[in-house]
């Protein structure tokens, strides 16, 4: 990962903005939607938006860093400590692409797919996710019973799919409740027939990403960073007698004939 990806909430902040035309005007909006207050004062910012060109942008990008701002240059990856993504907006839920600064126009491909893609119930359905969280844990007092629950409703063509319309989350979830079980143990295995993590079946994917448990035996780097980021890794030659409760997946290698 080239670039750490960040949410920073604006309401109610100054940014520096500096320059005219269309393209500082489309910073403008984008800081404005954000909840953002424009300003030129640096000395109350923390973010600054350069739109000039040539040696003013490099003079005025060296000053503001050097008053401690984080700067963003119109055009000049090469000048910028942040990046501004595609933006593909469902708010609460907000997706970013971005390419490292490589091809504004690939980014923005992807964020015309990702744009059919996503219905825009979506950010309805986070919200209401958001208002049951605190709730649930009267009836699923464990994070993992939680997040198996969340899982599970999630997934491609169960109630909460969020890929697909929805029309009543809140029955959904009263329903799934009403339903819901004990963890037991389950286990996926998966052949590794390569390094490269694009060679995953995208049910082999869904169930890393679904792990509580990842079992390896030398897996690479790349397998490993599609599970979720808080399962449980453990580098086995052998399989315990005993599993855990909830999902576990375990990789192994096969040499193909």
């Amino acid at each position: 990962m080239d670039r750490l990806p960040l949410f920073i909430d604006l309401a109610g902040r100054e940014v520096v903005l500096l320059g005219t035309g269309p393209a500082a005007d489309a910073k403008r909006r984008l800081i404005e939607a954000a909840g953002g207050r424009v300003t030129t004062d640096p000395s109350s910012a923390q973010l600054a938006f350069v739109s000039l060109t040539g040696d003013a942008a490099e003079a005025a990008a060296s000053d503001l860093k050097r008053q401690g701002l984080l700067v963003n240059v119109v055009d000049r990856p090469d000048l910028c400590d942040f990046l501004i993504p595609a933006i593909v907006d469902r708010s609460p839920v907000i997706v970013a692409i971005g390419t490292g600064g490589a091809s504004a126009t690939l980014a923005k491909a992807l964020r015309e797919r990702l744009e059919a893609l996503l219905p825009a119930s979506l950010g309805d359905l986070a919200r209401r996710i958001g208002a049951r969280r605190r709730g649930l844990a009267e009836h699923l007092p464990t994070p993992e019973q939680r997040r198996r629950f969340w899982d599970d409703l999630m997934t491609p063509g169960a109630p909460l799919d969020p890929l697909a319309p929805v029309g009543d989350p809140d029955a959904a979830i009263d329903a799934a409740l009403a339903g819901d079980a004990e963890a037991v143990p389950s286990l996926v295995s998966i052949a590794l027939t390569s390094d490269d993590p694009d060679d995953l079946t995208l049910r082999q994917l869904r169930a890393l990403s679904r792990a509580d448990t990842v079992f390896h035996a030398n897996a690479p780097a790349a397998i490993l960073d599609r599970a979720r980021r808080d399962a449980v890794r453990e580098k086995v030659t052998t399989l315990p007698e005993a599993l855990p409760a909830g999902l576990s997946v375990f990789l192994y290698r096969i040499d193909r004939a």
